[in-house]
């Protein structure tokens, strides 16, 4: 076989859809490379006594065939590719002799040297598969190729590689969550969304650190709907995104959270689909899920919460606008997660103890969550409504109810089911 030389690798992209590939070999190489050649459409056969448990997953499932057995002398005929990598040195030499004989692609995990390939550093974004191979006179070197890809991908992903002239400026909107407050947590595709648009219609509670790196020429329009302040009725929102897009701008709707949790993003959606305007839903993280798992709280515990419920805490439990069923939240034994309910917590804790729910229960308040200035103020249902005056708990804050809020701080708190 070849010896390592200085001419570089020739790049080639391989069209495997119903061609045979054989993967010798049934461990952690071949767990990692199994889903892109499953994803290429490739007829794969695998050759191992044994596999891990995802490998032999992806075998019950019917996404590759396995022959159960050791390499045997002719398993690469009419093979187009071959991944050798198995911890048998014997068997990966034996299999690399005759990929070379019958003029088969052929990658080794063992020993790159002796291959007739190499598999590169890969990632994609949006339709755009990015491969990296680097080679020095020493020989390649995989995590360099690996720092470049990523880098790569990550540009194309936030749009900071995107050419000016190449961006797509496809007039509609998108309505993207930004998630709970930190700027890290928003989706990727999310940030690129941001990264292409024209207008941004932005929450007070969207992660509002990537404002600023917005280019000078976006347009940001504050919606910010702030509690006993400025308010931007939900129609003039639709108003503007209706009306910008109809101008052929690229439009992000940008909220904190999920758009569609408590978000009011479904009415922004009808109201778009009203006029026919092109909608992208971005789904964003849950403050109801992160702001609570960031002040070590787990909204389920083995052992102690099988479920948790999230409720709209705006309206108190007397309010006949409310839509909660209060006496039904109070008889469960799991979490209960409060959003927008600072100001009525006094009430609704009331209200859950005269239905029946302990005095005693755990509660947490977790303000800012997830960002530099989040606090955590600790309760019990009994007492929250005083604790939230006497520690100036203000929104933004989610309220845990239940005994998981203790399980970070309990060493005793139960861990069987």
């Amino acid at each position: 076989m070849a010896e390592y030389d200085e001419h570089p690798a020739y790049p080639v992209g391989l069209r495997l859809n119903g061609r045979r590939v054989v993967v010798v070999g049934g461990g952690q190489v071949a767990q990692r490379r199994l889903p892109a050649l499953i994803a290429a459409g490739a007829d794969i056969t695998l050759v191992s006594p044994s596999a891990t448990a995802s490998v032999e997953a992806m075998a019950d499932t019917g996404e590759i065939r396995w022959e159960r057995r050791r390499y045997q002398d002719g398993d690469l005929t009419d093979t187009w590719y071959a991944l050798v990598a198995s911890s048998d040195a014997a068997a990966n030499d034996a299999a690399s002799a005759e990929a070379e004989r019958t003029r088969t692609w052929c990658v080794r995990s063992d020993d790159a040297e002796a291959a007739t390939a190499w598999t590169p550093a890969t990632g994609r974004s949006e339709g755009i598969t990015v491969a990296v191979l680097t080679t020095t006179s020493q020989g390649r070197d995989p995590r360099h190729s690996a720092a470049v890809r990523d880098a790569i991908v990550e540009g194309l992903r936030d749009g900071t590689l995107a050419a000016p002239h190449h961006r797509t400026h496809a007039p509609g909107v998108a309505l993207v969550g930004g998630g709970p407050g930190d700027p890290d947590l928003i989706t990727v595709r999310g940030r690129r969304l941001l990264a292409e648009a024209d207008v941004v219609i932005a929450d007070r509670l969207g992660p509002r650190d990537l404002l600023d790196e917005l280019p000078p020429h976006v347009e940001v329009i504050d919606a910010a709907k702030i509690p006993y302040g400025r308010y931007m009725a939900q129609e003039a929102i639709n108003q503007a995104l209706i009306d910008h897009a109809k101008a052929g701008k690229s439009v992000v709707r940008l909220k904190g959270g999920d758009p569609f949790v408590f978000g009011r993003g479904m009415e922004e959606a009808q109201a778009l689909a009203a006029e026919g305007i092109a909608c992208t839903v971005v789904p964003g993280i849950s403050s109801s899920i992160s702001v609570p798992g960031a002040a070590g709280i787990p909204v389920t515990h083995r052992g102690v919460a099988h479920e948790f419920t999230v409720v709209s805490g705006h309206v108190a439990p007397d309010d006949p606008r409310s839509l909660v069923d209060w006496k039904a939240l109070a008889q469960l034994r799991g979490t209960l997660v409060l959003l927008m309910a600072v100001d009525k917590i006094g009430a609704i804790s009331q209200a859950l103890i005269a239905h029946g729910k302990s005095p005693d229960t755990p509660v947490a308040l977790v303000q800012e969550g997830t960002t530099a200035a989040q606090r955590r103020v600790d309760a019990t249902l009994a007492d929250v409504g005083e604790r939230v005056v006497a520690e100036e708990v203000r929104p933004p804050a989610v309220i845990v109810i239940g005994d998981v809020v203790a399980v970070g701080t309990d060493p005793a708190a139960p861990l069987e089911a």
